[in-house]
């Protein structure tokens, strides 16, 4: 039985890893509400164990961030003022209140409410590329103040639930920064994420409850994961992928927080509708001299 598991716990690191690799997305918004839903993980064993696989996938990401110089430090340093603190926080709450009679179901509702906010955040993120795609960028100037605040949030929530490094920090950036070029969005937010899962790690290594059992089969898998997706990374793969994967994290999300069936049904489909709605390109706005002339025909009797 324990080798049945280890090889579904590797399966899984496999998995969060390559999906991590393709498309870059944070792997602790996945990987807590399988651990918890399949593996029947408790919440708070999840939570730590899932900061230390991420500790160490992390830096391999921000390292081909930094070569490829698309890393705004001004803003990763800001971030990481706010989150590093915040994170600390979050791991010390989430453990003492962790280790308590009946707050298993409280972390899952918490886990389950991060999740919704984390799909709702990645929405809001295609909405804002949607509409700052036909705007040119420049490189953007720093606001120390509101890239605090938004390193705070995140940084709480991941030392809570390990969810929000990503999804949440993403979209904040892209309201303050709307000027920040994609690559640099993504890079900034790879390099920020490390010294803040670091902070939420060694504080879960203390008030949490790691299993480095747990976290070595996890490894196994998402280690060649990690490397393999990002091998055969394309835009039109992540095109394909990214709705999948927000389906998939609200459904987990609505588990967690023990929806009724109606709503199981209804809220995927829906957000399947806004995915597809999102994805259809913008209408282009007709040229000065086309414009003149439809007006011009416009008036004649």
């Amino acid at each position: 039985m324990l080798l049945i598991m280890d090889i579904g716990l590797i399966s899984t690191g496999l998995l969060i890893g390559v999906l991590v690799g393709l498309i870059g997305m944070s792997g602790g918004a996945l990987l807590i509400p399988m651990l918890v839903l399949f593996f029947q993980v408790s919440p708070l064993t999840a939570v730590s164990s899932g900061l230390l696989v991420a500790l160490v996938m992390k830096p391999l990401g921000a390292a081909v961030h930094m070569q490829q110089r698309t890393v705004h430090w001004g803003i990763v340093r800001w971030l990481a003022v706010g989150s590093m603190p915040a994170a600390l926080v979050g791991a010390m709450v989430i453990g003492v209140v962790g280790h308590t009679p009946g707050m298993e179901n409280a972390l899952k509702l918490f886990i389950g409410i991060t999740l919704c906010l984390s799909v709702g955040m990645t929405l809001l993120r295609q909405v804002l590329d949607r509409r700052q795609s036909e705007h040119p960028r420049r490189q953007p100037e720093v606001r120390p103040l509101p890239t605090m605040m938004i390193g705070a949030i995140g940084g709480f929530a991941v030392g809570m639930t390990s969810v929000g490094a990503g999804s949440l920090i993403v979209a904040s950036l892209l309201v303050v920064y709307p000027e920040l070029q994609a690559a640099q969005l993504i890079g900034t937010d790879i390099v920020q994420a490390v010294p803040l899962v670091a902070a939420a790690t060694v504080a879960h290594l203390h008030y949490g409850d790691v299993h480095l059992a747990l976290t070595s089969s996890l490894l196994l898998g998402a280690l060649p994961g990690v490397y393999l997706g990002a091998r055969f990374s394309t835009r039109s793969i992540g095109v394909l992928i990214r709705p999948t994967i927000t389906i998939v994290l609200l459904v987990s999300a609505l588990v967690m927080l023990q929806a009724p069936p109606l709503l199981l049904i209804c809220a995927p489909i829906v957000a399947l509708i806004i995915l597809i709605l999102l994805r259809m390109p913008p209408q282009p706005a007709p040229a000065p001299a086309q414009a003149d002339a439809a007006a011009a025909s416009a008036e004649v009797p």
